[in-house]
């Protein structure tokens, strides 16, 4: 098979347009295609009059790959890629814990391999955790168990379902081939900024789970761990809570993908002295722009083309003490939600649907934060500042989970809003004018104010002053770090636990947590 790169196609193609395209580039007459697939597939917007897709095709063809490879210089052989399961040698049956894309991608390949896997998650499974969101954002009241951060699929679940990562490990593929097989959309293999959206997420992330238990695999909901037995430096069971009652799952092998909002079980982990060490992450808030406004900045006269959907843009900059500022999540045509996951404290996401149809798109606009700001080296400092961030966001909304939210000319002069421009807030199930620099450190209010005028020279309306900023976010990723040793993937103090994922620190987003899922599953199945 060869792969054709550095293909400009049409917004408007067809497998015509395609084929008449391979056909001049390798020199060969279309009877000579015998198959041929999209591998890659991204929007060139560089020069607004002339946007276009750049796309790398899969080629089979009917003749001499190796004399038609000879004439054309953006074409290479490649073989087809097949990730091959391990098979399940014996032994006790793992679990996993947790059940985002970590702990669902570990549990699927223990599913296939044989290895008849346990898998326990804390929250609902994804219909009833669907209701209870809902019902919060309808209502403000917080089921701290079954949430946006908590439940069946992981955090992930009420995002934009973003795919693309910066990993290069081909276990990716498999991940991505795995979604569409049980019900995301085709165009995420081939497009380079894939997403499946939160509603198409759902409905994949529920398929998954009955295939792991199709295969022998046994899923057990609200059930959250509270203990981790051993012996002689070796885990020998789990201590679980069930229905208000403890239970114990004797087992050799936990997979822990506990997800970066789980701060009780990493006060557990601590308390049992295992080797944890506060890492950098960042914080900040939402910012919603009108997407047709977005669109046109990045589309230009091409804006509303269907082919080209909702637009999307990533930023960052370096502020002259340097703090890295970014815009993180983008969610074109989506949602500010209420992520909220504890009492009395608040915190927000970005979410949007697969149509990306909504009036608003938001990002979150970042600050990098470290051990400096959390004014301790102690290993639970970092979550310990998400909280206390979250509980000064409570507050400033005056609390039933009202989001505290300014307009970007009022946040930049340092006063409260008390109206609304073009921009409405999509965030439910309410909000409240404040100052947010009120509750930002001040360095941190201060990066994020440069950056919004720098970034505005980026990307035309960006620092718009009827733009809304809506506080606060402070998950984008783990504030802990779970050591583990870097060849068996187990913990450094704990043979037979293999922290995993986002919430361990080792991944950053759906499509590298399930695949750091995947090593873990393999290091089980593979050390027997």
């Amino acid at each position: 098979m060869i792969r054709v790169n550095n293909l400009h196609i049409p917004l408007n193609y067809d497998d015509k347009t395609i084929r008449k395209k391979l056909c001049a580039e390798l020199r060969i007459q279309e009877s000579a295609i015998k198959n041929a697939s999209l591998f890659r597939r991204s929007i060139d917007a560089r020069k607004k009059d002339n946007i276009f897709f750049l796309c790398s095709v899969d080629v089979e063809l009917n003749t001499n790959e190796n004399a038609v490879l000879k004439k054309c210089r953006n074409a290479v052989k490649i073989t087809p890629y097949k990730y091959e399961v391990p098979k399940w040698k014996g032994g006790a049956s793992p679990l996993v814990v947790g059940m985002g894309p970590a702990g669902l991608f570990a549990g699927l390949i223990l599913a296939q391999s044989g290895a008849k896997p346990v898998i326990i998650e804390r929250g609902r499974d994804v219909d009833s955790r669907t209701e209870d969101v809902d019902l919060f954002w309808k209502s403000g009241r917080l089921n701290t168990e079954s949430n946006v951060q908590f439940g069946e699929g992981g955090a992930g679940t009420f995002s934009d379902g973003k795919l693309n990562t910066g990993t290069k490990d081909s276990r990716q593929r498999k991940v991505l081939e795995e979604f569409v097989a049980h019900g995301a959309p085709e165009e995420i293999l081939y497009n380079a900024k894939p997403h499946i959206g939160t509603d198409k997420l759902k409905i994949t992330v529920k398929n998954l789970r009955e295939d792991i238990i199709s295969l022998g695999g046994r899923v057990l909901f609200e059930t959250k761990l509270t203990d981790i037995q051993t012996k002689d430096g070796r885990v020998t069971a789990a201590v679980i809570e069930r229905g208000g009652k403890t239970e114990l799952i004797e087992t050799d092998s936990i997979i822990l993908a506990i997800g970066h909002s789980a701060r009780d079980t990493f006060e557990m982990l601590f308390n049992k002295k295992l080797p944890i060490e506060s890492k950098p992450f960042s914080v900040g808030a939402r910012i919603e722009h009108l997407r047709e406004k977005i669109d046109v900045s990045q589309y230009g006269g091409f804006a509303g083309n269907k082919a080209l959907g909702a637009a999307s843009y990533k930023m960052n900059i370096r502020t002259e003490n340097g703090r890295g500022v970014y815009t993180f999540c983008m969610c074109p045509g989506g949602k500010v939600v209420n992520a909220s996951s504890e009492k009395n404290m608040l915190c927000t996401n970005g979410m949007s649907e697969f149509a990306r149809d909504g009036a608003n798109s938001n990002a979150a606009l970042l600050v990098g934060v470290d051990s400096k700001d959390f004014k301790s080296d102690h290993p639970l400092a970092g979550m310990r500042f998400q909280r206390e961030l979250e509980e000064k966001a409570f507050t400033l909304g005056g609390g039933s989970y009202r989001a505290p939210v300014q307009r970007v000319a009022d946040f930049l002069d340092n006063r409260k809003t008390n109206s609304f421009g073009e921009v409405y807030p999509s965030i439910l199930p309410d909000y409240s004018f404040a100052d947010l620099n009120d509750i930002l450190p001040g360095e941190i209010g201060g990066a994020m104010k440069k950056s919004v005028k720098d970034m505005g020279k980026k990307l035309r309306g960006f620092d718009d002053g009827d733009a809304l900023l809506t506080g606060l976010e402070t998950r984008s990723s783990s504030p802990v770090r779970i050591l583990r040793d870097s060849e068996t993937l187990q913990s450094v103090g704990l043979a037979g636990l293999f922290p995993c994922g986002e919430g361990a620190g080792y991944a950053g987003g759906i499509i590298s947590a399930a695949v750091d899922g995947i090593k873990c599953a393999e290091k089980i199945i593979n050390r027997i």
